[in-house]
């Protein structure tokens, strides 16, 4: 077992010299004040952790007890109070939430300029913390909403391995997956990992498919891997960077192979503190004091070596320490960080604000108030002011200030030199909509492109698309699925195909619903004009009929053939031909009540006028036989009678069916995707069929009766043309069911048109063609004794 050797710092860091330096600065200016703390002189202790969190332990206790110099041996350690009232530092988040958490107990303040991690903030372990410097809470969210605006929803993350980046990348992740942004990777880095962990880390970076990396990196982390990044020339990666490295010109110049070059990212607002440059670079009072800091400072600036330096080497040059400061070009000479020499400067000052308020200071002091820690912390949480530059200086509950930040954007100049370009503001007091401010600047991009880079998994998808997760993958991930037939999608990205309204079908790009086309037959087209041309023409020659029957009236073959039934039976066939005409045009309330009951009570009409003829046909044959007197029961009275009672019937079925359950137009959206078919259904079916079995009933009654009178003398009767007219009459609405049962949308329509002229004209043409033959064509034999002829029956 061996004794661990003591930690040694190995050589100077000037970033950490300068944060000194602005300390002194504002501790000399107050001194110099005789408006604040008059007659008070403060002073000062300053450690070296050397970035070392046990280190910065150790010095802290040392500041806590003040017991490094007893000024007497008898005095026990520990027991008086603490020298110092106050802790300027620590620069990193790790050491500070280490010395924050040993300082705890004993309230001494601690005022850190960069130590951002969002879990200081909570005073229940750090009671006595405050900070200069936003919380990375505000930051991380602010980078997040920086990703999103420029589209990159599919980006990779590298965090340094310690509270600082792991906390700060934890908020981002979060925010990123409210925000709609993954993460390809997450990987951690620290700058003393072994080199086979970097190497992963960039074979994962070349492995990968997202062109953005979220760098949450301290400057030091950020060093190497800008090293590893350059031996292998990985460019073109889009970097967006913490306030840690983004604006550090000391990174920029280590990047020789332009890995960063169009790097965007946050950093804390630009600052101007009068007389500070002037005083950080004058090193000649560290001189005069006798310091033992400034020779080592001095050999490291300028690269040589004092004769009386422990470590003087011969291969390097000697210091003659009047050496010009005015051509060095390095990071002392470097006031790129002059917003967090602003932040020390601010924290020096509000020590100095709660102890004026503390030793109640007006125009002196009261030197006689005991100071303690715990009164110091809690007079600095109140403290309210503004510095001789205007910046308000305060803390919130949590000894926060308010986070406010410039988007910085490198831009590559003609001489190799990175232009710090602010290109926007973020000001997370503001609404979440109204964060975000950039500037109407042209960026520079990676490559020094000047398009937006694209860092997506999958393509948006458009509208007329769902997306649909890819199994496996993170949300960001997916296909584009073209939306089914009735379905849309009108905005990009969506998750959903919408339904269109049953009146409404999706148009070929699947984007928008369009009205249904709506079908009917209709007089525009050709089937419906040919059916209302064959209705109007049957109606037509039904009157040219009547008006030849009207002419001929006294003829023998109208009288012979009962001209009151005749001249009924051709006006309920012109209402039948007419009645056609209602199952065309657009279905309606009333077409629809119309169509069907006018149909049923014209054609029972017509076929009690048939069935009346066919009756006196029997009646008349039987009337010529001796001794019969049958002609006194089925008179001109009784015929029509019979026919209005036949019709009175079909008229109660017709109210009946209108009164339960009437016909009504229907959209049908069932039979066809794409239109809607306009239809009238039959409310009742019962209704329906009521009427057809009616109509049918008489047409079979008419039938049997003119076929028992088929064989009576031919030129007596009509019986075999009424036969010959039923038959038909029977055969077509026999037909029609079938026909009407399957046929599609509009074609049912007309299969029942067609039917009701083919059963029109069936009648039309048996009963009535051969009569108008004989009186036109062959007056000859319309003759009463043609009429009366008792030549032999033919067989039918």
């Amino acid at each position: 077992m061996h004794k661990p050797l003591p930690l040694q710092c190995t050589s100077l860091n000037f970033r950490g010299f300068q944060y000194a330096q602005a300390m002194l600065f504002a501790t000399e200016e107050i001194n110099n004040r005789t408006d604040l703390l008059p007659g008070i002189s403060l002073g000062y202790k300053i450690y070296d952790v050397c970035g070392s969190i046990a280190r910065g332990v150790r010095v802290t206790l040392a500041l806590a007890n003040g017991n490094e110099e007893l000024s007497s041996p008898s005095q026990a350690p520990c027991t008086r109070p603490a020298r110092v009232q106050a802790i300027m530092g620590e620069t990193s988040s790790s050491p500070s939430m280490a010395i924050a958490t040993v300082i705890g107990p004993f309230h001494i303040p601690m005022v850190s300029h960069f130590a951002t991690c969002a879990c200081l903030s909570d005073k229940t372990k750090y009671p006595s913390f405050l900070r200069t410097i936003p919380s990375d809470y505000y930051q991380s969210r602010a980078l997040a909403q920086l990703v999103k605006h420029f589209g990159w929803t599919w980006v990779g993350a590298i965090r340094t391995n310690d509270d600082y980046g792991n906390n700060g990348m934890a908020t981002f992740t979060e925010t990123a997956q409210q925000l709609g942004i993954c993460l390809e990777y997450s990987v951690s880095l620290f700058r003393t990992d072994p080199p086979d962990k970097i190497q992963k880390i960039i074979d994962i970076i070349k492995a990968s498919t997202s062109k953005v990396i979220v760098a949450f990196l301290s400057h030091m982390d950020m060093d190497v891997l800008i090293h590893e990044l350059s031996h292998h020339n990985l460019t073109g990666y889009q970097w967006v960077g913490s306030e840690s490295w983004i604006s550090d010109s000391q990174i920029a110049a280590m990047d020789k192979h332009h890995i960063l070059d169009g790097a965007i990212g946050l950093s804390i607002p630009k600052a101007h503190v009068s007389g500070m440059r002037e005083f950080m670079l004058d090193v000649k009072p560290l001189n005069s004091s006798g310091n033992e800091l400034f020779t080592e400072f001095w050999e490291t600036l300028f690269s040589c070596k004092f004769k009386q330096s422990k470590s003087s080497a011969g291969n390097q040059r000697e210091c003659t320490g009047h050496e010009d400061l005015t051509g060095v070009q390095n990071s002392f000479t470097d006031m790129s960080l002059m917003p967090i020499f602003n932040n020390v400067y601010k924290g020096v000052y509000a020590v100095a604000h709660a102890l004026h308020s503390m030793l109640s200071c007006n125009k002196t002091c009261n030197n006689k108030v005991q100071l303690d820690p715990y009164t110091t912390s809690q007079h600095i949480k109140r403290i309210h002011f503004k510095t001789k530059e205007g910046d308000e200086v305060y803390f919130n509950k949590n000894g926060d200030p308010a986070a406010k930040y410039e988007i910085i954007n490198w831009q590559p100049t003609e001489n190799g030199i990175v232009d710090f370009v602010t290109v926007g503001l973020h000001d997370a007091s503001l609404l979440a909509d109204k964060q975000l401010n950039l500037q109407n600047k042209s960026l520079i991009w990676a490559n020094n492109s000047q398009q937006v880079p694209v860092s997506v998994c999958s393509e948006k998808c458009p509208p007329g698309t769902r997306k649909v997760l890819q199994k496996g993958k993170p949300v960001c991930c997916c296909d584009c699925l073209r939306c089914a037939e009735g379905e849309i999608s009108n905005i990009t990205d969506s998750i959903t195909c919408v339904q269109c309204h049953p009146e409404f079908w999706s148009n070929e790009r699947r984007d928008a619903c369009v009205k249904k086309e709506a079908e009917f037959l209709s007089y525009q087209e050709i089937m419906g004009a040919l059916l209302t041309a064959a209705s109007l023409f049957g109606t037509c020659i039904t009157a040219v009929v009547a008006f030849i029957f009207f002419k001929y009236r006294k003829t023998p073959i109208v009288r012979a053939n009962n001209s009151d039934l005749s001249f009924l039976l051709l006006f309920s066939l012109t209402l039948c031909f007419l009645c056609s005409l209602t199952f065309i045009g657009q279905p309606s309330e009333w077409s629809c009540m119309l169509r069907h009951t006018a149909f049923g009570i014209t054609f029972v009409l017509c076929i009690s006028c048939v069935l009346g003829k066919t009756i006196v046909v029997l009646m008349a044959f039987r009337a010529t036989l001796p001794g019969s007197n049958v002609m006194i029961w089925f008179g001109p009275a009784q015929q029509k009678l019979s026919v209005l009672g036949f019709t009175v019937v079909q008229v109660i079925i017709c109210i009946l069916w209108l009164t339960i359950s009437p016909p009504f137009p229907f959209k049908n959206f069932k039979q066809f995707k794409d239109r809607i078919i306009l239809e009238c259904t039959l409310g009742s079916a019962v209704g329906f069929w009521a009427v057809l079995g009616y109509i049918g009933l008489l047409a079979m009654l008419c039938f049997i009766l003119a076929f028992l009178a088929r064989k009576l003398p031919d030129n007596f009767n009509e019986a075999k043309f009424i036969t010959f007219s039923m038959l038909i009459f029977c055969a077509v609405w026999i037909t029609f069911i079938p026909a009407y049962v399957s046929s599609p949308r509009k074609f049912s329509v007309a299969v029942e048109i067609f039917a009701i002229l083919a059963s029109s004209f069936g009648l039309l043409i048996c009963i009535f063609f051969p009569k108008c033959y004989i009186i036109l064509l062959k007056p000859e034999n319309n003759t009463k004794k043609d009429m009366m002829g008792k030549g032999a029956p033919k067989s039918f």
